[in-house]
């Protein structure tokens, strides 16, 4: 992988996964995967085959949403890849631009085992310090389940407030969350 593409914060590295990388994982290429990725991929990452097939295409109609697409997080102390973070398209998408124009919207995971010690408010807080330099994001976007204490906490800890709802297909009804950048000259 290209270490220039990889954020780092404190503890994570935050490391872009290629359309070749998401193919291994689609075929199930263990040693593959962990060739391109540059370390063992966690075995929780291999059972979202559907999100790995979505991002995948994504990459493959836009090489240039590679940047935004998703990436792993990995403690780097260990090595080891403990979730996934990501935008879910490149900024300003059509689907926000009545919600929240020129904004992004971005989603991730943190494994079960590494939950509660802060590395998703520490991968969210690298990917947005990272899409703040970038043209034309000027706003944020989560959603999140009603039913998701955690990640609704976590919102609230990184200063988004709720703007709307949505019904998601797969996944039901979301509240929608944004947060204004603030760029400090």
């Amino acid at each position: 992988m290209n270490s220039k593409a990889t954020i780092h914060s404190k503890r994570l590295d935050l490391i872009p996964m290629t359309p070749d990388f998401l193919k291994a994982c689609l075929r199930q290429d263990v040693d593959k995967a962990a060739a391109l990725l540059g370390l063992p991929v966690a075995d929780e990452w291999f059972g979202e085959s559907e999100f790995i097939a979505l991002r995948l295409e994504q990459l493959l109609d836009d090489p240039t949403f590679q940047p935004w697409c998703v990436r792993a997080v990995v403690l780097r102390a260990s090595g080891q890849m403990i979730g996934n973070i990501g935008f879910h398209t490149q900024p300003d998408p059509d689907y926000l631009a009545e919600l929240a124009p020129k904004g992004v919207e971005f989603g991730y995971t943190i494994f079960a085992p590494y939950r509660r010690r802060g590395y998703a408010e520490e991968a969210s807080r690298a990917l947005m310090g990272w899409a703040t330099g970038q043209p034309d994001v000027e706003r944020f976007v989560l959603s999140i389940s009603p039913e998701n204490g955690a990640s609704l906490a976590l919102a609230q800890k990184l200063g988004f407030v709720r703007i709307g709802e949505w019904m998601d297909e797969v996944d039901g009804l979301e509240w929608v969350f944004e947060r204004v950048v603030v760029v400090t000259p």
